[in-house]
């Protein structure tokens, strides 16, 4: 039988970028279903704050020099890749001069949300799915983690829905309480962008206003199944799983990696890899 392949796209994963839990979820998540046979690939972007030395990130070659549009604007995308020795896991970093060499994540010194945070969110979406062609690898599940994948789920079922590489692959996304407040937007702007870009108008209603909750609303409609990866969840996006019947996943806790190879496993492609 095929090996079940899985795709993880985050925004932090430990050691490189330790924001909230998704950065320990993301690093042993991975290395739990890695010992259990499956195959893996975590994506996340190469923000400022992640030192190149210290973590011995390298340039790619072969996967850089594609271009993302967002907003009309043509933007360089570089891939970088780091090894975790201990877990015999890659990761691979989505770099651009413009939306990631910055000191601060996704907000300035005086602790405002960027207000470019919905184009870096796009880029890095499109970014990921447009790497992951590029390494001819075609996952079975994209488990987004975070805010920032918010897009992805959109853009699979839409622009990549008959694209050889993503026609078979479910989506999984984690509900986390993150640090989004009611102030933060990325406005109607973001998904108007990435209609305008890639033509999925399904994608511009179901994001509304760009706010935390219509976000999650947006990525959740798109979603196969949802995991409730935290506690005291926003009931707005609760209602919104169960008045829509989207298939959850609630794990006892989050190393109960026994579930987690299960529930992946129901979506192995019956093709067998070279």
């Amino acid at each position: 039988m095929a090996k079940t392949k899985i795709l993880f796209i985050t925004h932090e994963m430990s050691p490189f970028l330790e924001i909230s839990k998704i950065s320990e979820i993301t690093r042993r998540l991975p290395h739990a279903m890695q010992e259990k046979g499956f195959e893996i690939r975590i994506l996340m972007p190469r923000f400022g704050s992640i030192n190149e030395r210290r973590n011995r990130l390298h340039e790619v070659i072969r996967l850089s020099g594609m271009n993302i549009v967002v907003d009309n604007n043509d933007n360089p995308l570089i891939i970088k890749v780091a090894s975790l020795p201990a877990a015999r896991m890659q990761v691979y970093f989505l770099d651009n001069e413009e939306y990631f060499q910055r000191k601060k994540i996704f907000r300035d010194e005086k602790g405002e949300f960027f207000e470019d945070n919905n184009e870096r969110s796009l880029f890095f979406c499109k970014g990921a799915l447009e790497t992951v062609k590029k390494l001819g690898w075609s996952p079975d599940v994209v488990h987004c983690h975070g805010w920032f994948s918010a897009m992805v789920p959109a853009y699979l079922k839409t622009v990549y829905k008959d694209d050889p590489t993503f026609k078979d692959s479910k989506v999984f996304y984690s509900l986390y309480n993150e640090d989004f407040t009611e102030k933060d937007t990325l406005s109607d702007k973001y998904a108007l962008m990435a209609a305008q870009e890639d033509g999925h108008a399904e994608a511009a209603q179901a994001y509304g206003t760009g706010s935390y909750v219509d976000l999650y609303k947006g990525a959740l409609s798109f979603t196969d199944v949802v995991v409730q990866a935290d506690e005291d969840l926003h009931p707005e996006i609760l209602d919104y799983v169960k008045k829509n019947s989207i298939r959850t996943f609630e794990p006892s806790s989050d190393e109960d990696y026994e579930a987690f190879a299960e529930l992946y496993d129901e979506f192995v492609t019956e093709e067998v890899s070279a």
